[in-house]
């Protein structure tokens, strides 16, 4: 059985379509799975475990539903629902994952991340993480009420919009240096992130070894699903 690999679904209420593709995946070829692992922006945005949209009841019932059927479910925070937390992932019977996790696939140690950190000359969007990530910030902000979360959250996406229209491409990708120092303090030689909807796999020289990075694209414009069979 294959363990899947996927990120950057942004699920929104306004784009049903891309719920449904989620949901017929998660009932259809997610269960011949040894495991399904979702590294990051499962949601479009996700303002805490409090809010009562039918979206979050809807994806819970689809993920439960896997896991129930003995596929094991693994989550990552991504820049967009980084603010999930163990409440919803319990009754999604999901297992959230630290960013960066290791894993072991046909024996070899494999580094999972969402990507979004090693994008580093992003200054601007970095500013940004380091605020919204802060203990205190997401107090206060889970301390408003849900339509105020919600107008900061829509405000947040328009800004995020401009932001990706203006800057330099290269910019939006992962920087090499990152990439090469994150792996190596991990000891690892495979890394697997999303984050930047540019799927591909390259091969680059760490430390004198052959090492490789995969990227993830999203599932429902670019079909994007990791396989990685047992040998």
């Amino acid at each position: 059985m294959p363990t899947l690999f996927i990120s950057d679904l942004h699920l929104d209420e306004i784009r049903p379509h891309i719920v449904d593709l989620f949901t017929t995946f998660l009932a259809g070829e997610a269960r011949d799975a040894a495991a399904l692992y979702i590294l990051g922006d499962l949601f479009e945005s996700w303002i805490g475990d409090d809010d009562d949209s039918t979206l979050g009841l809807q994806v819970a019932s689809a993920t439960r539903a896997l896991n129930d059927s003995g596929v094991p479910v693994y989550f990552m925070h991504g820049n967009r629902d980084f603010l999930l937390g163990a409440h919803y992932a319990a009754r999604a019977g999901m297992t959230v994952l630290p960013d960066s996790t290791i894993i072991e696939l046909d024996g070899e140690r494999v580094l999972l991340m969402h990507g979004d950190t090693l994008c580093t000359d992003d200054i601007d969007y970095q500013k940004f993480r380091a605020l919204v990530r802060d203990s205190d910030w997401q107090r206060q902000f889970l301390a408003k009420s849900l339509n105020e979360r919600r107008a900061f959250a829509a405000q947040a996406r328009g800004e995020s919009r401009i932001h990706t229209s203006k800057a330099q491409p290269e910019i939006m990708d992962v920087n090499s240096a990152a990439v090469q120092t994150v792996m190596r303090a991990h000891g690892v030689r495979r890394l697997i992130h999303g984050h930047t909807h540019r799927p591909a796999t390259h091969q680059l020289t760490l430390d004198g070894n052959v090492a490789e990075r995969i990227v993830l694209g999203d599932l429902y414009e670019q079909s994007s699903v990791l396989r990685v069979a047992s040998r």
